[in-house]
């Protein structure tokens, strides 16, 4: 439910300014792909109504442009052999290996960045330094992060941001979970020379503990057979108050009505009972 409450905000802001809704898969890791995960994805989406424009991209088929964007920022980058648990409780890195000159066959590569990189969300509030009221301006202070992992793939961040800027994407609409990786991706944009899109960090549904719905937690599928429901329910905690009509007549509505000033402005949707 929590990926289809991004999706349908994601698919009404394009509808609603006229825009292109691309679908894209993000299969890179392929030893760890469902096989049977991207017919299940497409499934999902055409139940509920919401078509996609022009052919699924597959990151998979991206690997060279991956390899492309790292050799530019090659210049920027260094070898780490620093494991999760040698990082484990350090909130930043501390640039153990970035003057040891560590060959990059067999190792992870960071990007040198350091300062702090400044954005506007178009939906999540927040108190920016010096500013005594709340506004949409966020900033990440950075450290030297991962652009390739030491098994070859590259990392979320850069894949991410090759694929956005190959495939022209200018709007980006997603999980507030993610909105602490948007300086990190920013950051990547600026040092290949790519224009910056604009984002919205829509709040993600978590279960009573806190913890987001996902089906890492083993969060229950999405029912298809109640997709009716489960598109009003998305748009209701989304701020607005859907008609009880089909599927089409609903997103048509919700086009006509769409505003990204109704999300509520907080990164989390809480005491929400899935449709079974």
């Amino acid at each position: 439910m929590g990926s289809l409450l991004t999706a349908v905000a994601s698919w009404l802001d394009a509808r609603a300014g006229n825009g292109r809704w691309l679908l894209r898969i993000d299969d890179l890791d392929t030893p760890r792909v469902d096989p049977d995960a991207e017919s299940e994805i497409l499934a999902t989406l055409t139940a509920h109504g919401l078509y996609w424009d022009g052919p699924v991209a597959r990151q998979s088929d991206h690997v060279a442009h991956y390899h492309a964007a790292l050799a530019k920022l090659a210049e920027r980058c260094f070898a780490c052999r620093c494991t999760r648990r040698e990082l484990r409780g350090t909130d930043r890195y501390p640039g153990t290996c970035r003057t040891l000159s560590l060959p990059w066959e067999g190792n992870a590569i960071r990007i040198r960045s350091e300062g702090r990189v400044e954005f506007v969300d178009r939906v999540q509030r927040a108190c920016s330094p010096g500013e005594s009221t709340a506004s949409h301006r966020h900033w990440g202070a950075l450290d030297d992060f991962v652009v390739q992992r030491r098994d070859g793939f590259a990392s979320y961040h850069l894949a991410v941001v090759v694929d956005d800027q190959a495939m022209g994407v200018d709007h980006v609409v997603r999980g507030a979970d993610l909105i602490d990786d948007t300086p990190r991706q920013l950051f990547l944009i600026d040092a290949l020379g790519d224009a910056r899109p604009s984002y919205a960090h829509v709040p993600v549904i978590v279960e009573d503990s806190g913890v987001k719905l996902s089906k890492h937690n083993q969060a229950t599928a999405i029912n298809r057979r109640f997709a009716r429901r489960n598109v009003g329910a998305a748009l209701t905690l989304l701020g607005f108050d859907p008609p009880d009509e089909n599927i089409a007549t609903i997103l048509e509505w919700a086009i006509d009505h769409w505003d990204i000033a109704r999300i509520p402005p907080s990164p989390v949707v809480q005491g929400f009972t899935a449709i079974s």
